[in-house]
Formats: structure tokens, C-alpha cells, sequence
């Protein structure tokens, strides 16, 4: 008879413990959160601030999906490399709002090939049918633009310049959580307060028709590999 394994145990570090120490409360509000969320990181780079909101949703249904974007208002630290599919003409306003890479024909066929440089795509509505050709690569790599997470426009500048400042898509999981970051630690507790305050304010107004009562569960913060802290709703 074949002996029982024991359970997985996922062991912390000496450093993860001694911060966790300084977590003494169940919730706090958030200006006291971000404030111990500066002293919980464990890492020696500049560790990245990130937030999770579970919603009290069924992901089966269509009607309580959440996601929407939004703009921070200190960026969130991370340089973004944007591709833009846009036709010619569109090219000299892609490049000047800050484009990295940018094309029609020729980029479609890099990403066909395997050539994929970047971090996020914008396309124009037009040229849709033609990434439909490299849609299932995209798809996978959760890169192929979409009208609602707002990366197919037929404003391409002002589109870029907002993902390259900061404008981040907040998406719920098929466990009802959404995951974004926020900022880095190094921003300090009065800009990760004033960049949170945002993407909470935006997750609330999502608010899908389907989820009557008691949409947000609970809202934890963290740094990058530290502990959590949960926030006071």
C-alpha cells in the first residue's frame, strides 16, 4: 500500500516572517495601509505596489464581469514598450506620442513570425480584420487589442500617451479577483495613496448590472514578494 504524501507547504523566508510581524491589525484604512505597505517589502529592487479586490460575482455570467481601465495619476514606475498598428498616415502621430514599434502589414507579419517586442498593442478599428491573422497569438500572450479594455481606437495619440504614463486595465480572473498594480514602493505612502484611491474609484463605478448588493468582497495591497494587508471597506 502506497504511503499518504503530505500536503504542499509553501515555507517563507526569515525576511517575509519578520515583516509579516508588522501586519498587527485584520484591516486598516488606507492612508495607515499604504503607509506600512512602504516598510513590508523583502526585496532589494524597487519592489512594485500591487492591489487585489476580490468581487462577490458569479464569472459565469456575462452580466457580472468586471473590467475597465484607468489612468494613474503618478504612472505606475514601469516603462511600457506600446506597438501600434495604424495605417500610414497614422504612423508620424504613433511615433510622436511614444509609440515603440509600429506598422500594418509588416508588424502583423513580425508577430506572425514570432516577433513580438513589446508589452502592449493598440490598433485602429480598420486593421482589426487583418490582426484577426494573429489573433490566436495574441490572444495567448493577453496582447491582442480590444474596444474594451480601450486599445482599439481611431485615436491612436492620446491613446498612447495614457498607456505610456500609466493606464492600466483592470480585469477580473475567472476566480473573481482583480489583480493590478499600482506604483512602486519608492513612490512613497501619499502617491500609492493618491494612485490606489483612483483604481478603487474606477472598480467601483464598473459596478456591472448583473451584481445587485455586495460587489466588493474585500481589497488587499502588497508589496511584490511581501506580506498582505488587508483594507478596511
Amino acid at each position: 500500500m502506497a504511503s499518504k504524501r503530505p500536503p504542499l507547504v509553501r515555507h517563507r523566508g526569515k525576511k517575509y516572517a519578520e515583516k509579516k510581524t508588522l501586519v498587527t491589525k485584520p484591516n486598516y484604512p488606507i492612508s495607515e495601509a499604504v503607509e506600512l505597505l512602504t516598510k513590508l517589502s523583502i526585496t532589494k529592487f524597487d519592489a512594485t505596489a500591487e492591489v487585489h479586490i476580490r468581487i462577490n460575482a458569479d464569472t459565469t455570467q456575462a452580466d457580472q464581469l468586471v473590467r475597465t481601465t484607468v489612468s494613474l495619476p503618478h504612472g505606475t514606475g514601469k516603462a511600457v514598450r506600446v506597438a501600434a498598428f495604424v495605417t500610414d498616415d497614422k504612423a508620424a502621430e504613433a511615433k510622436e506620442a511614444g509609440a515603440d514599434i509600429i506598422g500594418n502589414e509588416d508588424l502583423i507579419k513580425d508577430v506572425a513570425e514570432g516577433k513580438i517586442n513589446f508589452d502592449i498593442a493598440v490598433a485602429m478599428p480598420r486593421l482589426m480584420k487583418d490582426l484577426g491573422k494573429v489573433a490566436k497569438i495574441l490572444g495567448q500572450k493577453g496582447l491582442m487589442p480590444s474596444p474594451k479594455a480601450g486599445t482599439v481606437t481611431d485615436n491612436i495619440g492620446k491613446t498612447i500617451t495614457e498607456l505610456k504614463k500609466g493606464r492600466i486595465e483592470c480585469r477580473m480572473d475567472k476566480q473573481g479577483i482583480i489583480h493590478a498594480i499600482f506604483g512602486k514602493v519608492s513612490f512613497g505612502p501619499k502617491n500609492l495613496e493618491e494612485n490606489l484611491a483612483v483604481v478603487i474609484q474606477a472598480v467601483k463605478e464598473a459596478q456591472p448590472s448583473g451584481i445587485k448588493t455586495d460587489y466588493i468582497r474585500s481589497i488587499s495591497i502588497c508589496p511584490s514578494m511581501g506580506p498582505g494587508i488587508r483594507l478596511a471597506l
